[in-house]
């Protein structure tokens, strides 16, 4: 039976105030909701700082608490924000699990052996670090192993062939690709012959350039993964 951890919160009121004085203290406000009626709690910033790992990601938590509706309750940490700047955590999102339902979470791929295709002049270029699983809370595993040591040059892993416990469904496409071994191209050098028949005479433009060049800045979109429930607004 997978681990759990007993993790000590307590009951708290609502408010920025309120709030911000319980982080004076280390003291991080919290919510859980899921297989419980929403609950606002706080924790010790000590223990969010500890757990907010990869070594603990979907790691069971039992709540201890002097509130009966949080007392007892088997969580996962779902959320933690932290402050842009000091990374210090400033609110968590606990889920309550039914442990008779299945969850979906994301869980790691570790990868294991050498690729065939290293020794061919390949590199190993790692795609998808994760992928998402339905299973019991009970059964989430730490993570998935796969061996690679097999790939040639220009074979993949895809999810399709990972090798999964009975109790596990997997949710991403079985297309997806996991790790591939690409052929290691060197870099084009320009000759100095090259370089100087390229560039322009000293003070002259380029054939063609413009005038003047606007700059422009491109902002890349963000991804974010969808927890298994809405969580409730904070306070």
């Amino acid at each position: 039976m997978k681990t759990r951890i007993d993790l000590t919160v307590e009951p708290r009121e609502t408010g920025k105030g309120h709030s911000r004085g319980l982080r004076m203290n280390k003291k991080i406000p919290a919510i859980v909701y899921g297989a419980v009626e929403n609950t606002n709690l706080f924790v010790n910033q000590n223990d969010v700082v500890k757990y907010n790992t990869r070594k603990f990601e979907n790691a069971l938590f039992t709540l201890k608490s002097s509130n009966t509706k949080a007392n007892g309750k088997v969580v996962l940490m779902k959320q933690v924000d932290v402050h842009p700047l000091s990374r210090q955590p400033l609110h968590v999102d606990f889920f309550a699990l039914d442990l008779t339902k299945t969850v979906r979470v994301f869980v790691e791929i570790s990868l294991e052996g050498k690729p065939l295709g290293i020794a061919d002049g390949g590199l190993l270029n790692v795609v998808n670090r994760q992928i998402e699983i339905e299973v019991l809370p009970t059964d989430i595993p730490n993570n998935i192993t796969a061996d690679i040591s097999h790939l040639g040059l220009g074979d993949a892993l895809h999810v399709s062939d990972l090798k999964l416990p009975a109790s596990v469904r997997v949710i991403s496409a079985p297309e997806l690709t996991i790790a591939v071994v690409n052929l290691q191209e060197e870099e084009a050098v320009a000759t100095p012959v090259a370089a100087a028949a390229a560039a322009p005479a000293a003070g002259a433009p380029a054939a063609g350039a413009p005038a003047a060049a606007g700059k422009a800045a491109a902002t890349p979109a963000a991804a974010a993964k969808a927890p298994a429930a809405k969580a409730p607004a904070k306070k």
